[in-house]
């Protein structure tokens, strides 16, 4: 049995590197594996509604809305950013201190507001804006009620990709809690290169191969040997777009070699001390996997949990050694879908589960409770209507002044970018006795400032 294995100690998101090796399963090759979790979707489509995708990348913790994107520096000063503000390149807008490169390119994102729900609890708000859907004792011991976006996605737009074989679900670095299919089935799960969970196990072990080259020598010998053996003529489609994702496009979108020296540096490969992931790779990969055909690639980048309490930074430390590698991250994917013409084609989501209390906390010094009747987000790309700042808060950060945005109505905006029809129905599915119609109805409307 082949497998492709990455390292556990390695902190990083999928890329493929030096003494990569390549192992897959025979069970593969003859339909099995991936290509029966294929068949699980026999109405796959055979073409996509619109050749678009999301990254949909995660601040697990909750980060602030004062310290990213509404400094607030005119309020009393327990309420306004530690961090400062930093001017941006739209006239009278700052964004927090930490983001000076994201603030120089504000121009080419747009910030929203009066993004708000009302589940402060990490599991409860993570559950709801992962899935639409407010499950207030949802937490890592309970089972996923509602299928997250990226399961939605799947669903309609099929597992893979039907030219080059590429997962339409993927996740890279951190975890992101909330991201089962639910009663829609596994099939439906995120592909998860690290191999820890996915439809296809793809791993990746550094002991195996001397050097990447020969990891590419092993995809020709297989490209080769599949066709003198003429397996694939006897395999369903779902088979076929097993071996097309080991030995096509798809595989070679994993390899961050292809990519230059100097946009991998301008990327950047830090992480913080909070987390594992490296978020430009995490990114830079992301971008190649939605050229490839992923539908929606979630990344985790965890961290932002600002008590000051059981080993959680204050806010302004949480700030200044979470933010960096983000904000270089951001300024390189701005740069690199607009130089190569995908700001159309590729739509960036970055939120979390909450924002934070708007008073620093007296209780413990420099940290902030969570708050979700205010919580940041940010788009970047899809077609979208860039360049602007949605909605408006109260003078102290509190809740929304202006029109709220509620995460059905983030989906809602998800799924025009994508063309797809967001009102899920499949009529076989049931959840006991009940239709589970109603419970795939999110409602909501695309955010109209932004379309």
């Amino acid at each position: 049995m082949f497998e492709l294995t990455l390292p556990r100690q390695t902190p990083t998101c999928a890329g493929l590197r030096r003494r990569d090796f390549l192992r897959w399963g025979a069970c593969a090759l003859t339909g099995l594996t991936a290509a029966q979790l294929g068949r699980a979707r026999a109405q796959a489509p055979t073409t996509l509604p619109k050749d678009t995708s999301v990254i949909w990348l995660w601040l697990g913790g909750g980060p602030s809305q004062i310290e990213t994107f509404d400094p607030k520096m005119e309020a009393p000063v327990e309420f306004r950013s530690t961090t400062g503000e930093v001017q941006t390149s739209l006239p009278g807008i700052t964004f927090g201190g930490t983001f000076p490169q994201l603030a120089a390119r504000a121009h080419r994102i747009a910030v929203v507001r009066s993004f708000a729900h009302s589940n402060s609890g990490h599991g409860g708000g993570t559950h709801w804006v992962n899935t639409g859907v407010n499950f207030p004792g949802f937490d890592n011991n309970q089972p996923q009620i509602a299928p997250s976006l990226g399961s939605r996605i799947a669903y309609r737009r099929g597992l893979n990709h039907p030219r080059t074989g590429m997962p339409s679900f993927v996740k890279l670095g951190g975890n992101v809690r909330a991201d089962r299919p639910a009663y829609l089935g596994s099939a439906y799960a995120p592909f998860d290169p690290s191999g820890t969970e996915s439809n296809l196990l793809l791993r990746i072990s550094s002991e195996q191969l001397q050097e990447r080259s020969q990891l590419m020598r092993t995809f020709d010998r297989m490209r080769r040997d599949i066709d003198q053996s003429g397996i694939a003529e006897g395999m369903d489609q779902f088979g076929q777009q097993a071996i097309q994702f080991l030995t096509h496009e798809a595989s070679k979108a994993f390899d961050l070699s292809r990519e230059s020296v100097r946009l991998r540096e301008k990327y950047g490969s830090s992480t913080s001390p909070y987390s594992s992931a490296r978020i430009g790779e995490c990114l830079l990969l992301a971008r190649r996997l939605c050229e490839a055909g992923a539908s929606i690639v979630n990344i985790g980048y965890g961290g932002w949990d600002h008590h000051n309490v059981n080993g959680t930074p204050p806010v302004k430390e949480g700030f200044e050694k979470c933010s960096p590698p983000l904000d270089q991250a951001l300024a390189a994917f701005i740069d690199d879908i607009y130089d190569r013409g995908l700001d159309k084609k590729i739509l960036l989501v970055m939120t979390g589960e909450f924002g934070r209390n708007p008073r620093i906390d007296t209780r413990l010094p420099g940290g902030r409770d969570h708050w979700a009747p205010l919580t940041p987000l940010l788009l970047i790309g899809g077609g979208l209507k860039m360049g602007q700042v949605v909605g408006k808060s109260t003078p102290r950060a509190e809740q929304p002044a202006t029109t709220p945005y509620s995460p059905a109505d983030l989906f809602a905006t998800i799924f025009h970018v994508l063309g797809i029809d967001g009102e899920i129905q499949p009529p076989a599915l049931r959840q006991g006795a009940r239709p589970i119609v109603e419970e795939l109805r999110l409602g909501g409307r695309p955010i109209p400032e932004l379309i």
